[in-house]
């Protein structure tokens, strides 16, 4: 387990870029956070750090982003995800199946439905631009 603090969009976005590290054959990124925690910043460091050229953006809307590089790079937002049948609807598993690096942002929604092995992120917001981040179940971070 690894616990950060970062200061600032940038620093969260260099820890993502750190752990993109361990994605670059796949894998599962469960985050927690509430809103504006620095989730999709977190994203936008793992997208870059995986060779991703396309601007990230939250999925809030869209439900998955998908970003084009070596690895190909799910972004998903869970917050109105009810079912194992709306995690098949998104095509949530193909992506995993895929061995794309799936991130997942209000993974707590969908974690009955979850045993695959994972990397957890959680962000905590210290106030300001200040954040508690803490990475388990990564190997090199």
């Amino acid at each position: 387990m690894g616990v950060y603090l970062s200061h600032s969009a940038a620093d969260t976005r260099t820890i993502g870029r750190r752990l993109a590290e361990e994605l670059r054959g796949g894998g599962l990124v469960l985050f927690t956070g509430g809103l504006g925690a620095g989730k999709t910043a977190f994203c936008g460091g793992i997208a870059e750090g995986l060779g991703c050229t396309d601007p990230v953006s939250s999925p809030t809307f869209s439900i998955v982003n998908v970003y084009r590089g070596p690895v190909t790079f799910a972004h998903f937002d869970m917050y109105r995800i009810q079912s194992e049948e709306d995690l098949y609807a998104c095509s949530f598993y193909d992506y995993l199946d895929a061995g794309a690096a799936v991130a997942v942002e209000w993974s707590e929604n969908i974690a009955a439905y979850l045993d695959e092995p994972c990397i957890r992120v959680e962000i905590e917001n210290l106030g300001g631009d200040e954040r508690k981040i803490t990475v388990t179940g990564a190997k090199n971070l």
